[in-house]
């Protein structure tokens, strides 16, 4: 289990970009499940869409990526020591809207790596129901931080 400080001692994002609420659960291997907790106060939701507000499909995804960028980091044992770049998508779908009050459990499981390139499925629910679901690439960046030049 993870809170929202330690996923930001582990990744870079930050509000309003900061996708992840809480992680679950963490194998450190190969799979992980995060909390994105949507409410009301989101800053898209005023323009995404006045009446229906949703939560954008690419954030859905994002917030898939930002899952999978602390499992990498973790597996890599780079923890708040460079970035995981978003490098393609596959086999996006989105199922259902996610509104205002949701609670979306995104799970996403390693599928493939090679050295820092890494390969995930992911999967994002409300309840029990598939909100989206993709294939993402990504790959470990340049270690950023002081220790690391």
């Amino acid at each position: 289990m993870m809170d929202i400080d330690e996923i930001k001692r582990i990744i870079p994002h930050r509000y309003p970009f900061l996708l992840v609420d809480r992680v679950t659960e963490c194998d450190m291997e190969s799979r992980i499940v995060g909390i994105k907790n949507v409410t009301t106060n989101e800053p898209f939701f005023q323009g995404h869409f006045p009446g229906f507000p949703i939560m954008p499909g690419v954030l859905i995804i994002e917030a898939l990526a930002q899952v999978a960028c602390v499992l990498a980091l973790k597996v890599m044992k780079k923890e708040g020591h460079g970035s995981v770049f978003f490098t393609g998508i596959d086999g996006a779908k989105f199922r259902q809207p996610v509104r205002p009050g949701d609670q979306l459990r995104l799970e996403t499981i390693k599928i493939k790596q090679r050295g820092t390139l890494f390969r995930f499925k992911g999967c994002a629910y409300v309840g029990d129901k598939l909100a989206a679901e993709c294939t993402l690439q990504a790959m470990l960046g340049k270690d950023t931080s002081e220790s690391g030049k």
